[in-house]
């Protein structure tokens, strides 16, 4: 159940796994904010580094900022409760191991006022730490988005639109929970914003949890398509003949594959290659007399 809310008002919720050695990055980039009517909640997702021991560092320098430790259970879990622990008008989900640019929260905040009928926003985004450069994602486009994830967790959004959704899904285990979240957040006519303008840095490590989302990609699509069948089962006929089009081309480039293995190590094909070379020598000889 819902705190009293506060009008204008954002919470950002920061789920916290063993990122003990980038967090004051991220808290210092909240703490930069030049909109100052927002509360930060760290919901501390049973770390066993010394996460917990600078969230502390950092509630005791602004009554701001608090920590909820809760055991392991994931992401998913982490930032719904998280959002219960809130009194914010808007949501900010942000990682324990990104940055947001100092005037993100007021430029959202100041669109949604303007134009109260949008329903998320974000920004442009750029990575850095083991990669560095823009992070290049498509346009949004709702066709184009039931396929293809391209709003990063870090958007705002308003607390009654989450409130009419069921949250975060706890069985998107291996990531896309941000994405599931969306499915859920916006429709078809909905209005989406993205803030021209590059406001949140989203790290890279060497390896992190996007190596382990990758290694289980095609699980948690299909959990998406199984959460959301409103949305896919429309489609299905597409899929099938997607699926029938791709096995069609994969069979003839198999067979072309073959083909060409038989082409290379038949003796015509060798000798045509033994031969090749004094042909093009002469050409291009024949070539440069002609054009004297």
């Amino acid at each position: 159940m819902d705190k009293g809310i506060v009008n204008n008002s954002v919470s950002i919720i920061i789920p916290a796994y063993n990122c003990g050695q980038y967090l004051r990055e991220t808290l210092d980039s909240v703490l930069a904010q030049t909109y100052d009517k927002w509360e930060c909640i760290i919901i501390d997702d049973g770390s066993t580094d010394d996460t917990a021991k600078l969230a502390q560092e950092y509630c005791n320098k602004n009554p701001q900022i608090k920590y909820y430790y809760q055991d392991n259970q994931g992401p998913s879990i982490a930032r719904n409760n998280g959002i219960a622990q809130t009194t914010g008008e808007y949501i900010l989900p942000l990682d324990g191991d990104d940055i947001i640019e100092k005037t993100y929260i007021e430029k959202c905040v100041n669109h949604f006022l303007s134009y109260p009928q949008t329903k998320l926003i974000y920004c442009k985004a750029q990575l850095f730490g083991a990669k560095q450069g823009v992070w290049e994602l498509p346009d949004y486009n709702y066709k184009s988005f039931i396929w293809y994830n391209c709003i990063f967790c870090t958007a705002m959004f308003r607390r009654t639109d989450f409130n009419n959704t069921p949250g975060y899904n706890p069985n998107m285990l291996y990531g896309l929970e941000d994405w599931d979240l969306w499915l859920n957040l916006i429709h078809e006519h909905d209005i989406v914003y993205q803030i021209p303008e590059v406001l949140f840095y989203y790290r890279k490590k060497s390896f992190s949890r996007d190596t382990i989302a990758h290694e289980h990609l095609e699980e948690m699509q299909k959990q998406i398509v199984l959460n959301h069948p409103l949305i896919y089962e429309p489609h299905i006929n597409e899929l099938i003949i997607l699926q029938h089009h791709i096995s069609t081309i994969s069979n003839e480039r198999d067979l072309l594959k073959t083909e060409l293995r038989s082409i290379r190590s038949s003796t015509l094909y060798k000798l045509l290659k033994l031969l090749q070379k004094p042909f093009l020598i002469a050409a291009q000889h024949s070539t440069r007399q002609t054009q004297r």
